[in-house]
């Protein structure tokens, strides 16, 4: 229903340009009562539309748009056919997220009706009749009007309106408050009070208990009532209120209670200023509103965005990890599928020696008894290489399960090297090699922390490697004491031995190096099947090493060139070093 002062409804003006200042697009329902073809202007600049004194404020604002990204709100005169009127814009940026905007859009209503140029000739008013209405009341609503269409915040509207209608009126008070559509309540959201003992800010009036606030909304006119019916224990002396409704779109969106004390009424004049500033206050009230509401729902598309793009690496990461582990047990499963068929083949060799020699013994065909002994010596050498294969499958087994247990006690250097001389010596010699053991020259023994089968056991490993991979040259191993001090298993050692076993065989090239210390890895399963063994050597050798506090490290320079794997091991002792070169082979 339309309030007894007939307000007018306000119609939007939509302008669209991009930003060269193109005109794409304008769009106003009062152009034709105007004289005005949106027709003529599409395609042409904005200077067309734009009164000479605005261009600079328009352009001020298109300026903060770009800088900023977001929207302001400006007032400006409009050429708009022969007539120039004032046009309340909100200008807004349109375009990606993040991005420069690619189109503006302007949008707004009428500043006021005032014409600011006609034709001189024109006989006929095209708006309504000027009231006789005091200069000051209208410079007073034209500033209030002005104040709360330049923003978008509601606060800010709320508080411009009370306090511009508490300066302009002789009021004691002046709230807005908020209204939701079939609501039950209003709250105060801002107020403007003369007399700090009468305040009602954030306060919350039931429509059910406060009978014409009821009345208020169902008829969309100005009511008047008693200061008691509000709240009467605040009112000692009589007083009236003036209930009037902000609306947009003929809904009401809030409501302006004015409060005097003295016993005086309303006139004409002040509830029709009133009234008019509600229509504008509704209006710009909905339009903060759907502002808030709009840039609500783009921080949470955003947050939502976010969350979604967070979750979308997140996947990428699980997946990428998943085909990794995939890959990974492939190359496992290849690698333990090449191993286990070395391994049986390997397994075979020795088994079928010791089956056939036994078999030759067993049905006679020995044609004397040096021969018979010759025959159960090779089956009793197959049955040994037989037990290593075993024990090396073993030893990976109990270290891959972590029940490795290795008992550490001093060992004597020099009898170590003197027991991996007597197993690989004649190895070597019988290829043709030339081989030495050195150590440095010391006034006492080199005594290790270690466990002697197990580095017994790592120095065959690497020595019969040597032997096994190199067919011409020499094979040297030798002994340096480290002295710097170490902690392993919280005790303190006085340094380290470095063992070097150095070769001039076949060497491994760079690319192939980093699975020579893979479990179930090897190398080359070419190599493996022409040289025999499972491969694990050098990696039970690293497991064995590094389980008694010490580092391998191998070295070659590629294929060809020969190759050296280094080991350290735990000093029990300092010993009186003499000459640090491994310069004194052993006796």
């Amino acid at each position: 229903m339309a309030r007894d002062t007939s307000p007018t409804v306000a119609t939007f003006l939509v302008m669209v340009h991009d930003t060269a200042g193109t005109l794409l697009s304008f769009q106003w329902p009062e152009a034709a009562r105007y004289g005005f073809n949106p027709l003529l202007v599409m395609g042409k600049p904005l200077e067309v539309v734009l009164a000479a004194d605005s261009l600079v404020t328009y352009q001020e604002a298109l300026d903060f748009v770009f800088e900023q990204q977001r929207p302001r709100q400006v007032l400006v005169p409009l050429r708009l056919g022969k007539y120039t009127l004032p046009f309340d814009l909100c200008l807004s940026p349109v375009g990606p997220p993040g991005a420069l905007p690619q189109q503006i859009v302007s949008v707004g209503t009428l500043a006021s009706q005032d014409v600011l140029s006609q034709p001189q000739d024109s006989s006929a008013s095209l708006v309504s009749p000027t009231r006789a209405t005091p200069e000051s009341y209208d410079a007073q609503l034209n500033q209030i009007a002005w104040n709360i269409r330049r923003t978008l915040d509601l606060e800010t509207i709320w508080q411009q309106t009370v306090d511009g209608l508490g300066a302009m009126l002789t009021i004691d008070n002046c709230l807005i408050c908020s209204f939701e559509e079939n609501g039950a309540e209003v709250k105060v959201e801002a107020e403007y009070a003369r007399d700090d003992q009468l305040r009602w800010l954030n306060q919350s009036f039931s429509l059910e208990q406060v009978p014409y606030l009821r009345k208020v909304f169902k008829c969309l006119h100005p009511v008047f009532a008693e200061a008691e019916c509000l709240v009467s224990h605040r009112c000692q002396t009589p007083g009236t209120i003036l209930a009037i409704a902000t609306c947009y779109q003929e809904q009401p969106n809030g409501l302006m209670l004015l409060f005097r004390q003295q016993p005086r009424q309303w006139s004409s004049l002040e509830v029709e200023s009133i009234s008019e500033l509600a229509d504008q206050v509704g209006t710009a009230i909905a339009h903060a509103t759907l502002f808030s509401e709009s840039h609500a729902l783009t921080v949470e598309l955003q947050r939502v965005n976010e969350n979604l793009l967070e979750k979308h690496r997140e996947l990428e990461e699980a997946r990428s990890q998943a085909e990794e582990a995939r890959q990974q047990a492939e190359e496992i499963s290849r690698l333990k599928s090449e191993f286990l068929a070395n391994t049986s083949h390997e397994l075979r060799t020795p088994l079928n020696g010791m089956i056939g020699f036994l078999k030759l013994v067993l049905d006679g065909m020995a044609d004397d008894p040096d021969e018979q002994e010759e025959f159960v010596r090779e089956a009793h050498n197959s049955a040994l290489h037989l037990l290593n294969l075993i024990n090396d499958v073993l030893d990976i087994a109990k270290i891959e399960a972590g029940k490795m247990q290795l008992d550490m006690a001093p060992v004597n250097l020099r009898e170590l090297f003197q027991n991996v001389d007597n197993f690989t010596r004649h190895l070597a010699e019988q290829k043709g090699l030339h081989y030495e053991i050195l150590m440095p020259e010391t006034r006492d023994e080199i005594v290790l922390n270690g466990n002697y089968q197990r580095l017994l056991q790592v120095m065959l490993n690497v020595v019969g490697n040597a032997v096994k991979f190199t067919h011409e040259g020499y094979i040297r191993v030798s002994a340096e004491v480290k002295r710097q001090k170490v902690r392993f298993q919280n005790q303190e050692w006085p340094g380290t031995v470095k063992i070097s076993v150095a070769d001039t065989g076949i060497g491994v090239s760079l690319e192939k190096q980093d699975r020579l210390f893979q479990t179930f890895s090897q190398v080359d399963g070419e190599r493996t099947r022409q040289y025999g063994g499972t491969g694990l050597g050098l990696a039970i050798s690293q497991k064995l090493v590094e389980a008694m506090g010490g580092v391998v490290q191998f070295i070659s320079m590629g294929e060809g060139l020969g190759s050296t794997v280094t080991f350290t091991a735990l000093l029990y002792q300092e010993p009186v070093v003499v000459s640090p070169e491994p310069i004194a082979p052993i006796q």
